[in-house]
């Protein structure tokens, strides 16, 4: 019996994006700086536009932002922390550290989208004067400042999961800002103050959806389950696939990070593969693993014969 890992194997897979040597981590190190000071100076002044106009819409971007921006600094410091080297009290380093942080994103927004709404809702009942010229430049500059801070993630966003993550949420909070701009317009139009509420709760709404994902992903590979792009039955398939392979028992699909997926397996072998054979035999699965992205495998080899109980872990 042997645990060996697949990492030999990556330099053929460069398609998977499963790993930090891939990209250039100055640029995206730079990218969150940037992005970091950006989002704090603009979140203060929209912020300060938001209370003094009276405008929730704009109060509550400025919230989202101000959470968007607590993202980026625990994103930030959790893809610093994944590349730290594994000491002997944590002997995978801290890659874990980016699933927390993601987990704590999630758990950030999803006060801020009840704070929203429950603002939205007192508001409706009670409508406050608002100049919607005001909430107009406001939430366009923000639609620039969010849209110029994403594209300094664009090329890199296929390649670490944290990068895209701070991508997309950028891209998103732009594309709201367009609604705040309709609402301040109406309200400039119409006079009917109540929009700026109704477009706060569908802002909410928008963050939620995206939220609710992100959440539910973080919760299951927080807790080691597989995560939601590998299928276990399609790994288990392939395996059994393998020349020599009769079954595969105790196996194991996990998350180490937010980018690296570990397995590991007991492979039971036909009786006819001699003991020369098992390394090319689990040469051959680390192969196959690395096609559903999982780069850290630890595999066990049993005969046909043995008698072993095969109850999970």
């Amino acid at each position: 019996m042997e645990g060996e890992h697949s990492h030999s194997h990556e330099h053929g897979h460069e398609h998977h994006g499963h790993s930090h040597s891939h990209f250039d981590i100055q640029n995206v190190r730079r990218a969150f700086i940037w992005g970091i000071a950006l989002n704090i100076t603009f979140t203060a002044v929209e912020a300060t536009v938001g209370y003094l106009s009276g405008s929730l819409a704009v109060l509550a971007d400025a919230g989202h932002n101000l959470a968007d921006t607590a993202s980026l600094v625990i994103a930030l410091l959790a893809f610093r922390l994944a590349l730290a080297k594994p000491t002997q009290k944590y002997t995978y380093g801290y890659k874990k550290a980016t699933i927390l942080a993601a987990l704590a994103n999630a758990v950030i927004l999803m006060f801020a989208i009840a704070a929203i709404v429950y603002e939205a809702i007192e508001r409706i009942s009670s409508p406050v004067e608002i100049d919607g010229k005001v909430v107009m430049i406001t939430a366009g500059i923000v639609f620039f400042i969010n849209g110029f801070t994403a594209m300094l993630f664009f090329s890199s966003k296929e390649k670490d999961l944290n990068v895209k993550g701070a991508y997309l949420h950028l891209m998103a909070d732009a594309l709201v800002s367009v609604g705040v701009v309709v609402s301040g317009a109406i309200i400039m139009v119409s006079g009917f103050y109540w929009i700026d509420s109704v477009v706060s709760i569908v802002v909410a709404a928008v963050i939620f959806i995206s939220t609710w994902v992100l959440l539910k992903q973080t919760l299951r590979i927080s807790m080691d389950g597989v995560p939601h792009n590998i299928n276990f039955a399609e790994v288990a398939e392939e395996i059994t696939k393998v020349n020599g392979v009769k079954s595969v028992h105790h196996l194991h699909i996990w998350a180490l990070s937010t980018t690296q997926t570990a397995l590991t397996a007991h492979i039971v072998l036909k009786n006819e593969i001699s003991l020369g054979d098992i390394p090319k035999v689990k040469d051959e699965i680390r192969h196959e693993a690395l096609h559903f992205g999982i780069n850290h495998c630890t595999l066990e080899t049993e005969s046909e014969g043995d008698k072993c109980e095969h109850k999970e872990d």
